[in-house]
């Protein structure tokens, strides 16, 4: 748990340097395991290494007037080392995401991420995600903008 933490805070310190407070870049070791036990948590290692992680559930709830379809899957965190960026492995640990929340049984994901963070937002986007309204964490300092996707292509587009 100790070491995902600290990936977790790694991988978020860029969001935090620039004023976009997600949770994962300050959450403690407790923090971890508990969400950890919401769902499956899938790690990226480079030998002994922990360079990436995601976690997964389908179907997920979410509290009450989170725009969300009934029987939705979501997965959060997804995180990779900042030494191991743009060598592909952040799309890796999203198929995958995507993957389990379908085998799961979820015929959408939904997710959320800080509004300002326009490249993350985009990065999504370009990947069949699309806006379907908006959230407010009480752990981040942001309005999140809620994204869903419809898995029945998934599969199909690899």
């Amino acid at each position: 748990m100790e070491e995902l933490t600290t990936l977790l805070h790694r991988a978020y310190a860029d969001h935090a340097a620039a004023g976009r407070v997600f949770f994962a870049s300050y959450q403690s070791v407790q923090d971890t395991a508990h969400r950890l036990g919401a769902g499956e948590c899938w790690v990226a290692c480079r030998g002994t290494e922990l360079v990436g992680s995601v976690t997964v559930a389908a179907p997920y709830t979410m509290p009450t007037g989170y725009p969300v379809p009934a029987g939705a899957g979501s997965f959060w965190q997804l995180a990779v080392d900042p030494t191991y960026r743009g060598t592909g492995l952040g799309q890796r640990l999203l198929a995958l995401a995507e993957e389990r929340v379908a085998g799961l049984g979820a015929r959408t994901v939904i997710i959320d991420t800080s509004a300002d963070a326009v490249e993350l937002v985009g990065w999504y986007r370009r990947r069949g995600y699309v806006p379907v309204g908006t959230w407010r964490w009480d752990v981040t300092n942001y309005q999140s903008v809620v994204l869903l996707k419809d898995l029945a292509e998934v599969g199909r587009e690899r």
